[in-house]
């Protein structure tokens, strides 16, 4: 396959992109330049007027980048259940990295213990015991863009200890984990991913995590990814425990959706990125953010005592207070906030506990991913669900400068893929995957809203998946061209 070509050279294609500016994800300059794609895969990239294809689409003032990896999804079950996949296509993502947050679709067998977060995903029966039968499933009925699994320590907490998951683990528990967790990673799973916040994992040691990651020290590729166990007050020692997992189970560490949460911890990202740093001079660490100063995940009170606001995103038993401020439903009921919040349980919250700041230092960093977190099960999601990376190009690349736009589309895309290992993605470059985003840098906007989360974005003007496209200006093309990523082997 040729990477450019010289006046007369001539060649032939199934499709070009023609006069695009090309921000190919590795963080260099833009530059204008046609791509040919050719069988999924990108042909070639350059000037290409001797090139013919079966068709060609008009690029001119747009930018042509690689599709967009989210690197934090909770978009397990809804690659299955909603496979055009529009919430995100419709921003550009052609890759999602799933099974973030300690909580995995697959493996896991519920027994009697179904705790939080785990109904985030689904029901008891919409699990799958294994990452080869979540794979299948993917397989039979492929989703609009491709998908990489993480195996969540949470689930594989509850399906060895039951309901007796708020004790540490035992070593014939950690073994049985651990068994559980080789058997994923050799079906194609990317590494561990833990939620240490959360009801069913909050009692795991430390100990107990670097016992449990040890099992993967020897596959090559894998990674530890975590939702640390504290983002607020004790944001410090809760990286530090991460560096020291990542340390004893020799395996990378990417940090979750970094934040410093509640008003008191505002201004505290200097600490924790120079310590992100300082850790990364020995040991390999990562870390993502969403361009959000609103958290969501499953309704808790002490979350809910950190937040300056909480909006319900989905209600079991009150459907209707969802996207409903939460001090509203406790005035109407006459009862406490913590009565209130038990009343509502189980259900989904949105958290207002983020400064600008912060959010803006995290994001700028350069080691710095961007990941969504949206939460496509709430009856009322967090705007992240359909705005993340139009928001990043529009308001903090274009209006706010915070960074360049080939910055920004470095931690989209050639970041992220060598992060998660992902082969022959994430950048534009003769023979890589033909995951492709064109986007209009002047129009380019996220148009969900808190009141209203549910808009797609404006400025996307075409997405590629594989070769094929799956969303034009006009909204999705039906097409399902993803597929399931499984870890990369070790190569020579």
């Amino acid at each position: 396959m040729a990477s450019a070509t010289t006046p007369g050279h001539t060649g032939r294609a199934q499709l070009i992109l023609r006069g695009g500016t090309v921000i190919d994800g590795s963080g260099a300059a833009p530059r204008r330049a046609d791509v040919a794609v050719e069988g999924g895969r990108i042909a070639a990239v350059g000037e290409l007027s001797g090139w013919r294809a079966d068709e060609e689409v008009d690029a001119a003032g747009c930018a042509v980048a690689p599709g967009f990896i989210d690197v934090h999804t909770h978009d397990d079950r809804a690659a299955l259940a909603n496979p055009a996949m529009d919430f995100k296509v419709s921003q550009g993502v052609t890759t999602v990295i799933a099974g973030n947050c300690g909580i995995s679709l697959a493996p896991f067998r519920p027994g009697e213990s179904f705790p939080e977060p785990t109904a985030l995903l689904g029901g008891p029966d919409e699990f799958f015991p294994t990452v080869a039968a979540y794979r299948a499933a993917l397989d039979r009925a492929p989703p609009a863009l491709n998908l990489g699994l993480l195996t969540g320590h949470g689930m594989l907490r509850v399906e060895a200890l039951g309901r007796d998951f708020d004790r540490a683990a035992g070593p014939q528990e950690i073994d049985a984990m651990g068994t559980r967790l080789r058997e994923a990673l050799a079906e194609g799973s990317l590494g561990l991913s833990s939620g240490l916040d959360y009801p069913n994992s909050c009692a795991a040691s430390t100990d107990e995590v670097v016992a449990l990651a040890r099992h993967i020290s020897d596959a090559s590729n894998a990674l530890y990814v975590s939702h640390i166990r504290d983002e607020g007050d004790e944001v410090m020692e809760a990286l530090e425990e991460a560096f020291a997992i990542g340390r004893g189970a020799d395996l990378p560490v990417v940090i979750s959706h970094h934040k410093c949460a509640g008003p008191k911890n505002h201004g505290r990202s200097r600490e924790t990125l120079a310590a992100i740093d300082a850790a990364a001079e020995g040991q390999a660490v990562g870390l993502d953010v969403y361009p959000y100063t609103a958290s969501s995940t499953v309704l808790l009170a002490d979350h809910a005592a950190e937040a300056t606001d909480v909006l319900i995103g989905t209600s079991e038993p009150h459907p209707e207070a969802a996207g409903r401020w939460l001090e509203d439903i406790v005035a109407e009921w006459g009862c406490g906030q913590a009565e209130a919040i038990e009343r509502l349980k189980p259900a989904g919250a949105i958290y207002f506990q983020m400064a600008d700041e912060d959010l803006e230092r995290i994001l700028a960093h350069p080691r710095t991913m961007v990941g969504s977190d949206g939460l496509p099960g709430m009856a009322h999601p967090h705007p992240r669900l359909w705005g993340t990376f139009p928001r990043v190009l529009g308001r903090y690349v274009r209006d706010k400068g915070l960074l360049s736009l080939e910055q920004a589309v470095h931690k989209m895309t050639g970041l992220p893929a060598r992060t998660y290992r992902l082969v022959d993605r994430g950048l534009i470059q003769p023979g890589y995957f033909a995951d492709l985003t064109v986007f209009d840098p002047a129009t380019i906007v996220d148009r969900a809203t808190y009141e209203d989360p549910e808009r797609p974005a404006d400025g996307i003007r075409q997405v590629l998946v594989n070769g094929t496209p799956v969303w034009a200006s006009d909204g999705t093309t039906g097409e399902r061209p993803g597929r399931f990523l499984a870890r990369a082997e070790a190569t020579a």
